[in-house]
């Protein structure tokens, strides 16, 4: 084990990241070039084979993508194999103990399937897919790692049962690793991701966390899901590539709805879709109502605190923002710049930068003196200041108000007023 400001080479140990049962993981320092560096170094004992590792470095050098975390250099140095790799921020596995967004969680799965998926269009199979082997960078990039346990598909493939007990596969457990063996064990990092626990044997449905995971997702996800972690393999998805046609037809409900051919609407649902037409063709530009309610699929903006049509809570969670990033307490979209999330005033925002960027969504200036930093339209609190915004928001083209909040409302097509969630009283 090496200790922290230890020379092995050019590198200096700065600490040591993890430390599995076949090498250790430390976060280093370039001495050359300057920068921070991960090492990953073989234990000395133990019988280890170093063709695990040097399998590792061709195999990840063979796959050039996105998701798949490459190798910088791989020698000896003071008679230890090296494998020199960039530095993340942290696993998922360490991600996962802190609150999400759905959003988020999503884009995550979506990479981590998409580097799956690449491995096994290149007939790799990685054999230990575990949160542990995913690592996370900055812009929220994620990149599959560690594969030492990687096999070529061959007609006749030989392997041991190596992999993590916790994600591994039946039939892989019995020394016969798969394709479908990857998508069983993504899809049990994937249920963990959505729903804070891990299934256990025998994989019985309703399983732990199971009403979590509804609330979140729409059973066509979560249909994707519980495919991918059926017992028999013949009933999961043949490979992760197929997985992922089928997990990208069903994330996204706008496309879904797009391209799907939708059944002839009773005379109620036409009337409410024709409503909904004029609606955005006045005020769509104006309140930015791009996202459909979670709920009754009406047109509604991220800052609506309540559908305007149906009265249901944060109508637009786990859609898609146009911001950087998301509020891990109401989802809704941020600016990296910002002190505080200006929709929900929630704990557990983090801001992820030091300067302020321009953006032409802002329109207003906080009212306190001390402050002054620039606001979007139907902010609740300055993300700067954490101050309350005193002054109603009035909708242009719409000369009506909210006789509880005095914030400006569209009376003669909403029911609710989409920032306290009263009745709109018609006249």
């Amino acid at each position: 084990m090496l200790r922290a400001r230890q020379k092995i080479g050019k590198y200096r140990i700065v600490r040591r990241i993890a430390s599995g049962p076949l090498a250790d993981v430390y976060e280093a320092a370039d001495t050359i070039h300057k920068n921070r560096v991960a090492l990953k170094i073989p234990k000395t004992s133990g019988g280890i084979d170093e063709d695990d590792f040097l399998r590792e470095v061709q195999v990840a050098l063979k796959l050039k993508h996105a998701n798949i975390l490459s190798v910088r250099d791989a020698s000896y140095i003071d008679d230890n194999f090296v494998i020199v790799m960039p530095l993340g921020k942290e696993s998922l596995a360490d991600r996962m103990v802190r609150r999400m967004s759905t959003a988020r969680a999503i884009d995550i799965a979506t990479q981590a399937i998409a580097a799956v998926a690449h491995a096994h269009a290149n007939k790799i199979i990685h054999c230990d897919v575990k949160p542990e082997n995913f690592i996370l960078f900055d812009n929220n990039v994620v990149r599959l790692t560690d594969f030492g346990f990687a096999k070529l598909s061959l007609k006749t493939l030989k392997a041991s049962g190596s992999g993590t007990v916790d994600y591994i596969s039946p039939e892989q457990a019995m020394g016969h690793p798969k394709f479908q063996s990857d998508v069983f064990s993504l899809g049990l990092v994937l249920y963990r991701l959505f729903s804070g626990h891990l299934p256990t044997w025998p994989f019985e449905w309703p399983m732990a966390g199971n009403s979590r995971l509804r609330a979140k997702l729409r059973p066509e996800l979560i249909a994707v899901l519980r495919r991918a972690i059926e017992l028999n393999p013949k009933d999961r998805f043949s490979d992760a590539v197929q997985m992922q046609k089928a997990f990208e037809r069903v994330k996204s409900p706008t496309r879904r709805q797009r391209s799907a051919k939708k059944p002839v609407a009773k005379a109620s649902g036409k009337w409410r879709e024709l409503q909904w037409r004029e609606f955005q063709t006045h005020f769509k530009s104006v309140l930015d109502t791009r996202y459909k309610c979670r709920r009754c699929e009406g047109p509604v903006s991220e800052a609506m605190q309540g559908c305007p049509w149906c009265g249901v809570d944060n109508p637009s969670r786990g859609s898609q923002t146009t911001m950087p990033g998301h509020c891990p307490r109401c989802e809704r979209g941020v600016k990296h710049d910002w002190d505080n999330c200006p929709w929900c005033y929630g704990p557990g925002f983090e801001s992820e930068a030091n300067r302020h960027y321009p953006d032409k969504r802002y329109k207003a200036r906080c009212e306190n003196e001390k402050c002054r930093e620039p606001l979007m339209p139907f902010m609740r609190y300055c993300p700067w200041c954490r101050g309350k915004v005193k002054r109603p928001w009035a909708i242009k083209g719409s000369r009506h108000k909210c006789k509880s909040c005095g914030w400006g409302i569209v009376q003669e097509f909403w029911n609710f007023c989409a920032w306290c969630q009263k009745p709109v009283q018609k006249r």
